[in-house]
């Protein structure tokens, strides 16, 4: 996917209609590039790791958002474990891979 691609997914996954924020979505998914890229998994463009990309975004945006609003601003927002399994489930595959060849 392209990030084009992922911005178009990550609006609706957030329920935003208006283009004011593309720019900051668009470093958010940079940034979801490169968090899960330190975490030693190499992306793709295929779906998959579109959508995995898309998720972290997400993530990003909910955290900072309510790490801004939050009145208990000791409290952050915990990965939600299904980001956390897709992140292994795409490590482990990808470490797999990497032993049949």
């Amino acid at each position: 996917m392209t990030d084009e691609e992922i911005l178009t997914v990550l609006k609706v996954d957030l329920q935003v209609s208006t283009d004011k924020l593309d720019n900051y979505l668009g470093q958010i998914i940079q940034a979801a590039r490169a968090y899960i890229q330190t975490e030693g998994i190499t992306l793709d463009c295929s779906v998959g790791d579109g959508m995995l990309v898309e998720m972290y975004s997400a993530y990003l945006y909910r955290r900072r958002r309510e790490d801004l609003y939050s009145r208990r601003r000791e409290e952050n927002v915990a990965m939600p474990r299904m980001l956390r399994w897709a992140l292994n489930n795409r490590l482990f595959s990808q470490k797999a891979g990497e032993a049949d060849g």
